[in-house]
């Protein structure tokens, strides 16, 4: 989904919300676009904390033993 769903969300949410006045019988378009404004805002929020969860340092070190088996470790580290 990404930025560009949640972002279309948000202002279709916020025209909703703040600039329509036409009205539909058991329907509050001003409630509707609260929630959809709302969850837009959320999805943009998720989407940017798992796509800069990848953009993390690691590091991956291999040790042979005189045996012949291997050992393999990794480190993650939070980049700037």
């Amino acid at each position: 989904m990404g930025y560009g769903f949640g972002a279309f969300l948000l202002v279709v949410g916020l025209v909703l919300a703040l600039a329509v006045t036409d009205s539909i019988n058991g329907v509050d378009l001003t409630m509707v676009g609260w929630i959809m404004a709302a969850v837009g805002a959320v999805l943009i929020a998720i989407t940017a904390a798992t796509w800069n969860s990848g953009r993390r340092a690691r590091n991956v070190q291999t040790v042979t033993h005189p045996d012949g088996s291997q050992t393999v470790r990794e480190n993650r580290t939070n980049g700037i």
